[in-house]
């Protein structure tokens, strides 16, 4: 259970851009992919506002396994190849059982259902296509990820609504402690632009008009995005066997639920996350340089997660840098907490913390440094990485320099 777990390869896919290296440019840079959406599939849709990936880019996957995936199946798999490329991981007979994969996803294959509920219901068509059942099931990402490079050890989803990335990480972390796996694959994907889900939030009247201000006094909601996220992790034993380059150490993770409501938050749970992550990489609170936050943008949220860090840092909040890079990439729901650790890690690798863009407005309930509008530069040897979400499931990371 003691085992040093630490991270080889990172990979990402989002508005931003088509790896983790482009993303991370871009978070630097303070340029939010955020903007209108179009076409067809979202029918009578006024909550425009959104982050798309124009362009997906060339995959070489095979037809006869791409028939039976839906887009964020699609999505995490890019951004796994990406994580094990860097890693310079193959698998092998002799290896294949001690390398696994976890995904986290919030709202699985929407895409293959709406085609199917459209054609049916407005079309009359009879059934289903063939392979909606598998495309859509929340583990399939998971599945797909292990048919693509070949790993045959621990494998499955995990959901958890916008904390799902970070509680499918942790798993991941604890597979690797216990001894189950060396190496696991793990992140999160999500791709929710479509009618059905889009409406559901507007629906709910949390989403903004125009782009995601998170901790602006003047913010006035979430941005719904699309993306993947993964990350290689092994056990500090077998990347030093194997001569691999260590990007950083995932250290510690403390999950929580605030068992009080389905949508609305805490302060007390997002706080014991963040205790309980603390203490589990053996932390005190003045070690952390950089935290990265929720920050979605709604008025609650933001203001809820600035008192529960205040309560959990004391004065270090506000001697730490916080930044929300859903500013620039918006919500991917179950993505989120995969892509905002890409900037942990490349964070600490070159010291800048990314800023919170479209921030116009200090908010007196929102008043720590949250590193507004212009990348830092800062040595940064911890960060943590916060996801908080429906149903009171916190899930928190803790990144070291290797």
């Amino acid at each position: 259970m003691n085992k040093r777990v630490v991270i080889t390869g990172i990979g990402g896919i989002c508005g931003l851009g088509s790896c983790a290296a482009d993303i991370w440019a871009a978070m630097c840079d303070g340029r939010s992919a955020i903007g209108v959406l179009s076409g067809p599939s979202l029918h009578d849709i006024t909550a425009r506002t959104g982050c798309a990936i124009r362009n997906l880019p060339q995959h070489q996957i095979e037809r006869k396994q791409v028939l039976s995936m839906d887009r964020f199946s699609v999505l995490a798999v890019l951004a796994a190849r990406e994580a094990v490329q860097q890693a310079g991981l193959t698998a092998s007979d002799k290896n294949r059982y001690r390398l696994g994969a976890t995904v986290g996803v919030g709202v699985c294959g929407w895409e293959a259902i709406e085609q199917d509920y459209r054609s049916m219901l407005l079309h009359g068509r009879k059934r289903t296509g063939a392979f909606t059942a598998p495309k859509v099931m929340p583990g399939a990402a998971a599945g797909h990820v292990s048919m693509d490079l070949g790993l045959r050890g621990p494998v499955y989803g995990v959901t958890s609504a916008c904390s799902s990335s970070n509680h499918a990480i942790a798993s991941a972390v604890d597979q690797i402690r216990w001894g189950r796996a060396d190496v696991m694959v793990a992140g999160g994907a999500d791709a929710p632009l479509v009618w059905g889900v889009v409406k559901s939030w507007e629906a709910m009247r949390v989403l903004s008009p125009d782009t995601c201000r998170p901790f602006s006094a003047n913010r006035q909601g979430a941005v719904l995005g699309e993306g993947a996220g993964m990350i290689v992790l092994e056990s500090y034993d077998h990347a030093r066997a194997r001569g691999a380059e260590i990007l950083a150490e995932l250290a510690g993770a403390g999950l929580s639920a605030d068992a009080f409501d389905i949508a609305a938050q805490t302060i007390e749970g997002p706080e014991a996350a963040i205790r309980a992550c603390l203490a589990d990489a053996g932390l005190v609170p003045e070690e952390v340089d950089y935290l990265n936050a929720h920050g979605t943008g709604t008025k609650p949220n933001d203001q809820i997660e600035t008192a529960a860090i205040k309560r959990a840092f004391g004065d270090h909040a506000y001697r730490m840098s916080v930044s929300s890079t859903k500013s620039m990439h918006a919500h991917c729901l179950g993505a989120s907490g995969a892509l905002e650790l890409i900037a942990c890690v490349m964070a600490i690798r070159h010291g800048i913390v990314p800023p919170t863009a479209n921030y116009d407005q200090p908010d007196p309930d929102c008043d720590l440094d949250v590193t507004p509008n212009v990348a830092r530069e800062r040595k940064v040897k911890v960060t943590l990485s916060n996801s908080f979400a429906f149903a009171g499931t916190n899930a928190v990371l803790a990144i070291k320099a290797a």
